[in-house]
């Protein structure tokens, strides 16, 4: 039990060596490299900057790198420094856990990689380190980290069609004919919506504030939901990417995209349409149709005054 103990609290390449099986694997590693982000599932950790350090252990298929001083063929040391950083430059997180899966598949797809050992640490959150440690491997040439029932990857890049429906629409007789329209687009369309016309109080906290009036315009996307049942109401970069690809009609509830940027936005729940804006360039849409006139909404390259649903 002593040995497990120990070897359970190790460094990450010596838990890689004490666990190999078969013949011996070459192993590259990023050890202590240690970053400022924002990260975490409390209330109390949003808005704020923590040390997170990173000790990743790769083994990797046996190469003739050595023996012909080729860079070209080996797996260099900026393929798990890239995984890092591209992980946190997507959204920000709430688990670490999430964060060491994404890192781990990412690495693996490598056809060179055969086993990752990834451990995060937070360093700041109490005297010692809080963290995860997850080994993830290839099986018969697949990356095990990959889910059964998760969506297939393209490498076509979705361009959606976003769509800012004022409340004049969302309560008038004529929202049925905007719904036919967009879902007959022949674009995947998203629908952006603006708060609702309740009374908001109003706490003296601008943080506060913002939340509440997110959460107002995710009333909205509620009511429309009630409305037309072919109206989804999603809150994550991951359901809005599979609702693109299989053609479902989707309404954007704003609050978990936005507080988990890391492209972080000044625009809010009292200026919809610049949020909704935000949220195009965030997801590559060439550009935003509003729904009939709203105050504020003039022709450009990139909003797109709509007067008629014929005319989407």
């Amino acid at each position: 039990m002593s040995d497990e103990t120990t070897l359970a609290f190790e460094r990450v390449e010596m838990r890689s060596a004490a666990t190999a099986k078969g013949a011996p694997l070459d192993r590259i590693s990023v050890r202590d490299y240690t970053v400022d982000v924002e990260i975490g599932a409390f209330q109390s950790e949003r808005g704020k900057r923590q040390r997170v350090r990173f000790n990743v252990v790769l083994e990797v298929s046996r190469h003739a790198a050595a023996a012909t001083d080729d860079v070209d063929q080996v797996l260099s040391y900026d393929t798990i420094v890239e995984a890092i950083t591209h992980q946190l430059s997507v959204e920000r997180m709430n688990l670490l856990e999430t964060l060491a899966e994404r890192i781990a598949e990412q690495i693996l797809i490598n056809p060179m990689a055969v086993r990752v050992f990834v451990r995060i640490e937070k360093l700041d959150r109490i005297p010692g380190t809080l963290g995860i440690e997850i080994v993830r491997s290839r099986v018969g040439g697949r990356n095990v980290t990959a889910m059964a029932d998760k969506p297939a990857a393209t490498e076509e890049e979705v361009h959606p069609l976003v769509v800012f429906l004022p409340n004049k629409i969302l309560h008038s007789d004529a929202l049925k004919g905007w719904l036919n329209a967009i879902e007959n687009h022949a674009l995947p369309a998203i629908i952006c919506l603006e708060k609702t016309g309740l009374e908001i109080p109003d706490t003296g906290l601008a943080p506060v504030n913002r939340r509440m009036g997110l959460l107002s315009i995710e009333q909205n996307a509620w009511v429309l939901a009630g409305k037309d049942s072919r109206c989804v109401v999603v809150d994550s970069r991951t359901e809005l990417d599979w609702a693109m690809k299989n053609g479902q009609l989707s309404v954007w509830a704003p609050s978990k995209v936005v507080l988990d940027a890391v492209d972080k936005t000044d625009a809010d729940a009292d200026t919809p349409l610049a949020l909704a804006q935000w949220f195009a360039r965030a997801f590559s849409a060439d550009h935003i149709s509003v729904c009939g006139d709203f105050d504020g909404a003039e022709d450009s390259n990139r909003l797109q005054v709509v007067a008629t649903p014929d005319a989407l």
